[in-house]
């Protein structure tokens, strides 16, 4: 009766650890994403042949200054030099999942002294043991116990289910996406540094438009003052032309604040204290735009972009996260062999007797209070769909930003080209204005009226160079050009 009640618990025992075991093992299902939509095959329906994002900064750039520039900021940026940082933070973490995979290794020395009570079950089996007539001296055991042990233990979880394996592969995809993100904001630095310089030359073209209007104002002045000195025109006519100067010093002296501001940015930008002025090279007006631009550049063409490609490996990333919370749920198998010399004597650990080894192998299954797996799995499913998000939304940014560069190339050459036209027309007019004026056809304030839109004209002229010369920056940054 015994027997068969002794086989009917083994058995319930089997059957209740099945019952708890095999459902712990079942993992969790990963959340199913929607498709990406596919990229157009073009931009607003136009085939194309090439890309700025192909060109080297020297051949997209003909300024040489500014390339030493942008040599200077590449080296200096304390902003890149953080970036720089982050990825040897992911090549650290990389190595750490390497070393999981591998069995760990550790030198072990310790020693222990134990004074075991009269009435425990050790302190009588020790006593029991030195009574025994088949060992020696040297195998009695002292009193208080001691334990010297002096080896190497090692621990290796054993990699069934490729969870260490996932965890790896994030690590991985983490350290490209960071090497991605390296690229990205040397692309944004190249950018800014020429942007920054444009404006510059634009400001040195505005300050240069702006003198040569002040020597022609001046050259006015005293002409009425002379016609008013002769009689031939009055006090109100001087102090308009006088008005009319003092402006034009005033949006002078502001344009000079504004370069030293300016050149101020462009410092921090290449990381070092002011110096002013920052070099220039060809002006603003003699910068010229690469011939490979065309009015339709492929879409697949983004995914030469930093960004887009560090948003696709951060989401490869998350994925490799799901996996590994997934067969977290799954039971862990881990091995820890040790190899000691172990005595409970000082004199004799070194004695080849006192040789010890040994291995142990677990098995881990997590069966209650799986609450923390379950927020992990959670975590990174939540994780996964933002990284997925992200690299949706990067791609319709870049398609965006590349499409209305696209435009504003078109636009921007016919301004300029018309600004043009303005100008020469509007220069005529002061021409005329002001010979009209001398022999009494024309007032004073035609002359003023046609000073004041040649001067507004050019100015505007240089703006529009300078946008023109930024679009184009943009698109070489918006197809992922600049960081080689």
């Amino acid at each position: 009766m015994k027997k068969i009640s002794s086989a009917l618990y083994i058995r319930f025992c089997a059957y209740a650890f099945l019952l708890v075991f095999i459902p712990a093992c079942v993992t969790r299902q990963p959340v199913v994403q929607d498709s990406a939509a596919a990229l157009p095959g073009s931009y607003s329906g136009r085939a194309d042949s090439s890309s700025l994002s192909s060109l080297t900064r020297e051949q997209f750039f003909r300024d040489t200054v500014l390339l030493r520039l942008i040599d200077t900021a590449i080296k200096n940026n304390l902003t890149l030099k953080t970036t720089v940082e982050k990825i040897m933070i992911a090549r650290a973490h990389l190595l750490t999942q390497k070393g999981l995979r591998l069995p760990s290794l550790d030198g072990f020395v310790s020693g222990a002294v134990d004074k075991y009570g009269k009435y425990t079950m050790t302190g009588v089996g020790n006593f029991d043991t030195n009574l025994s007539q088949n060992i020696t001296e040297d195998q009695k055991v002292t009193n208080p116990a001691r334990d010297f042990f002096l080896g190497l233990k090692s621990s290796w979880e054993i990699d069934l289910w490729g969870k260490l394996k996932a965890k790896k592969k994030s690590a991985y995809n983490a350290l490209l996406a960071s090497e991605k993100g390296r690229h990205w904001v040397t692309t944004q630095l190249v950018t800014q540094v020429a942007s920054y310089y444009y404006e510059l030359l634009a400001l040195d073209n505005r300050l240069e438009i702006i003198r040569r209007n002040i020597k022609l104002q001046e050259r006015a002045v005293e002409i009425v003052q002379a016609q008013m000195e002769g009689g031939r025109a009055n006090a109100l006519a001087v102090q308009q032309f006088n008005a009319h100067l003092i402006h034009t010093l005033i949006l002078e002296q502001e344009t000079r604040l504004a370069i030293i501001e300016l050149e101020n940015e462009m410092n921090m930008l290449l990381g070092r204290f002011a110096q002013t002025p920052v070099p220039r090279g060809l002006p603003i007006r003699q910068q010229k735009i690469p011939q490979v631009i065309t009015s339709g550049i492929p879409a697949d063409l983004l995914t030469n972009r930093p960004d887009i490609q560090q948003a696709e490996l951060e989401l490869a990333a998350s994925r490799a996260n799901v996996t590994a919370a997934r067969k977290a749920f799954l039971p862990s198998v881990t091995l820890t062999p040790y190899l000691a010399m172990n005595a409970f004597k000082l004199p004799l650990l070194f004695n080849g007797s006192s040789v010890a080894y040994g291995l142990l192998g677990g098995i881990t299954q997590p069966v209650f209070n799986r609450h923390h797996l379950k927020a992990g799995f959670a975590v990174a499913n939540a994780e996964q769909n933002i990284a997925f998000y992200n690299y949706r939304q990067s791609i319709l940014q870049g398609y965006r930003e590349v499409l209305n560069n696209l435009k504003g190339i078109e636009h921007y050459m016919k301004i300029v080209e018309l600004n043009q036209s303005e100008v020469q027309v509007l220069t005529d007019a002061v021409s005329t204005s002001t010979e009209l004026y001398l022999n009494g056809y024309a007032s004073y304030l035609e002359v003023i009226t046609a000073q004041k839109g040649v001067l507004e004209t050019e100015l505007k002229r240089t703006t529009s160079q300078k946008d023109l010369l930024t679009v184009v920056l943009d698109l070489y940054r918006s197809l992922g050009g600049g960081w080689e």
